[in-house]
């Protein structure tokens, strides 16, 4: 992957921290912390070669997306954004990064947001983007622009789709930042634990995703959205063909045919 670096980075230090495992577990890591890792050209350009690197990749299982720093993501660069203040411009860089959230929603694997600290406006859409997400009880989060008197329209999008309307409109309407346990009870991420308690946390969530057969997960990931955006009897119609697909596959076969018969599928050995 061709590492970019941002605007408010240094050259020799690049932007965007990419790595993967022998597992197949791509670690994306947003590393700007003296910016608060905002999402600037730069780094929405790194993110999305790195994105399209996993779908290329057939061996990858899963992403990481982690931050270094005291922040996950304070969003857009508003900096770089006053600059150019232009429709055109303006029209572009979010679309630039609504290719990106949509990019990971597509990926056939599961994307995992590691949250060590405050996620605001984009970033907080970037935690509702990814799948599941882990969070220290450190970590905060909103969608602030309304303050700079820019409604976070983008990241409602993901938010709304997290949480029950009334309580995203409320963050959307008033800038207020919820704590880490609040997120978990709304829905926004699925665990919290302590700082130090944040790594082994994450840990044991990839390693149980990775004990089951990827070709399952992808299918069911794909089905699992598609749904979502439909009503319930188009629902039950996509989820019904989904699974009698999935049923046909060889991992499921190998998986039924393994309880049947006491011992453990193939794919888990």
């Amino acid at each position: 992957m061709t590492e970019t670096n941002s605007s408010s980075t240094p050259a020799t230090e690049a932007a965007l921290l990419s790595s993967r495992d022998a597992r197949g577990v791509h670690t994306l890591t947003l590393n700007t912390p003296r910016s608060f890792n905002v999402l600037s050209e730069a780094m929405l350009a790194a993110l999305q070669t790195a994105v399209d690197a996993v779908a290329a990749d057939p061996g990858a299982r899963l992403v990481v997306i982690a931050a270094n720093g005291k922040a996950f993501c304070a969003g857009h660069d508003l900096k770089q954004m006053r600059a150019t203040p232009e429709l055109g411009y303006y029209q572009r860089l979010f679309a630039q990064c609504s290719r990106l959230m949509l990019a990971l929603r597509k990926l056939e694997v599961p994307v995992i947001a590691r949250v060590q600290g405050l996620a605001t406006a984009a970033g907080c859409q970037l935690v509702a983007q990814c799948d599941l997400a882990v969070a220290s009880d450190q970590a905060s989060f909103g969608v602030n622009g309304i303050d700079v008197g820019l409604f976070c329209a983008t990241p409602g999008v993901a938010l709304s789709r997290n949480i029950l309307p009334k309580q995203a409109m409320e963050m959307l309407l008033t800038g207020d930042f919820i704590s880490a346990e609040e997120a978990r009870s709304r829905g926004l991420v699925n665990r919290v634990v302590p700082a130090d308690a944040l790594d082994a946390e994450l840990q044991g969530l990839v390693d149980r995703i990775l004990a089951k057969p990827r070709e399952a997960l992808a299918m069911g990931k794909a089905l699992f959205y598609r749904q979502l955006e439909t009503g319930m009897e188009s629902a039950y119609q996509l989820a019904g063909q989904g699974m009698a697909c999935n049923m046909t596959h060889d991992v499921a076969q190998e998986g039924v045919q393994a309880f049947i018969e006491k011992r453990s599928p193939s794919w888990r050995t």
